[in-house]
């Protein structure tokens, strides 16, 4: 009997087949974007229910909601703040941006930002679609008090872009969601540091010093090979609240602790191989008395934790609480506004819409035309000018962080007309460039894959 389980599980070692390094690359890419279409879906739902709830007669009760007060505390320090601002924007996004943290870290070690030349085009593309958003708005807000909103149409939306890209199934080329996966990631690191630059009026640096203690301590344990992941909470809430406390926006705590975060494994697939080896050849000892079960399985569940690296084992078991509670949970707190129809006019309203529907492809296309002509980047693989028109306005779909950048230029009762026109401006524009990219690219897509005309038959040799 022995024999016969032995000599089975030695065919099956036989006939099984290595996958090419390619598809262990590729597999968490493409669970990353069946989770964002998913959690596209899921953040559309939530802002239509938000929607719905501000323009009805339960508009009060739910912008009340928000506004519940909150407050933490130990000894003699406390913290304040409501539901909306403090728990949602300020604690539960960070979250979503230390898993943008980790988006960053692995564009850059495995994915298309490792490659200098591949991570040029999406790089140049961003680039050209957070400058000429931002200037379109500018211009159009020059010395008006609505000017401090130039951010506002900066970024694109990861979750809805990849989300209406899998409304066109597998016609849309490969390359061209990597390119705008990779530009969406280049521009939340563009958003981070307009955060941490431009949204930093006064630094509290004793607060700071606490902070950068919260990453040393990160750093060390991970040094000491510390794996208990309660430490390094502990050690992230430290570096938040020292953030917090010192004027700077916590959000940008979470993507630096994404970035700090280890891309390697522990253990190799030569030494995880070695481990269940033994322990598989420990199962055939007759007599179970003369072997420890116990610390078979413990060191069989070390070697596999440790045989994937923290950044994909956390990427992995974060991505579904960003895409399907904690963004639609912001869209619910941030999306809902009253419709006004005067306000579809106003002027900070027209600038976020102009500015992501048309400075974001133009600032794509012009730079990007540049950069090919220079020679010093190319198109991706089956992508023509005409798909990278489609995809570069499906790029002005700015929700989440246009959302999150209106309330950062925004703040408080003060401005509370100005906030209310940029989620207006925000969600018209992404609306129009939803249906603009679809459009064009369900044209260009049929275009391309539409048969070539037969050549006219010659009339020589008959």
């Amino acid at each position: 009997m022995k024999d016969a389980a032995k000599g089975k599980r030695e065919g099956a070692a036989a006939t099984s087949l290595p996958s090419r390094p390619i598809e262990r690359w590729l597999a968490p890419l493409h669970r990353f974007l069946h989770v964002q279409a998913a959690g596209g879906i899921a953040l559309l739902l939530a802002t239509i229910v938000a929607l719905v709830l501000a323009n009805s007669d339960f508009s009060h009760e739910f912008s009340e909601l928000w506004e519940i007060p909150v407050e933490f505390g130990f000894g003699d320090f406390s913290l304040k703040g409501t539901l909306g601002h403090l728990i949602i924007n300020d604690g539960l996004m960070t979250l979503f941006f230390f898993v943008v943290g980790l988006e960053i870290k692995r564009e850059l070690v495995a994915g298309e930002l490792r490659d200098p030349r591949k991570a040029l085009l999406p790089v140049v593309a961003a680039m050209g679609g957070m400058i000429v958003p931002a200037l379109i708005y500018f211009g159009l807000q020059w010395d008006e008090p609505g000017q401090r909103g130039w951010a506002i149409p900066m970024a694109t939306d990861i979750a809805f872009v990849v989300g209406v890209l899998s409304l066109l199934g597998h016609r849309v080329p490969f390359g061209l969601k990597i390119a705008l996966l990779s530009l969406a990631i280049v521009d939340d690191l563009g958003a981070v540091l307009v955060i941490a630059v431009v949204f930093t009026e006064t630094i509290v640096w004793e607060w700071l010093a606490v902070a950068g203690g919260g990453f040393l301590i990160a750093v060390l344990l991970n040094l000491l090979g510390v794996r208990a992941i309660a430490l390094y909470v502990f050690a992230g809430i430290i570096a938040w609240l020292g953030f917090l406390q010192a004027g700077i926006h916590p959000t940008v705590a979470g993507v630096l602790l994404g970035l700090l975060t280890p891309a390697r494994a522990w253990i190799g697939d030569r030494t995880l191989s070695e481990v269940l080896e033994k322990t598989w050849k420990s199962l055939d000892v007759a007599d179970p008395e003369e072997r420890d079960r116990r610390a078979d399985l413990k060191r069989v569940e070390f070697a596999l934790r440790e045989s994937e690296s923290p950044l994909h084992r956390l990427e992995t078991g974060l991505h579904p609480w960003m895409s399907f509670f904690i963004m639609p949970l912001f869209a619910l707190a941030n999306a809902g506004v009253a419709f006004d129809p005067s306000e579809l006019s106003h002027p900070v309203s027209m600038a976020v819409a102009a500015g992501l529907v048309l400075g974001k492809p133009l600032g794509i296309l012009l730079f990007t035309v540049a950069a090919v002509k220079a020679g010093v980047t190319r198109l991706p693989t089956g992508v023509d000018w005409k798909v990278m028109t489609g995809g570069a306005c499906m790029a002005g779909i700015g929700f989440t962080m246009s959302l999150f950048l209106n309330g950062l230029s925004f703040p408080g009762p003060r401005y509370a007309e100005m906030a209310a026109a940029g989620k207006i401006g925000t969600l018209m524009g992404s609306l129009v460039s939803a249906v603009l990219g679809t459009t064009l690219l369900l044209i260009f897509l049929r275009e391309k894959s539409a048969p070539a005309p037969a050549p006219a038959a010659s009339g020589k040799g008959k």
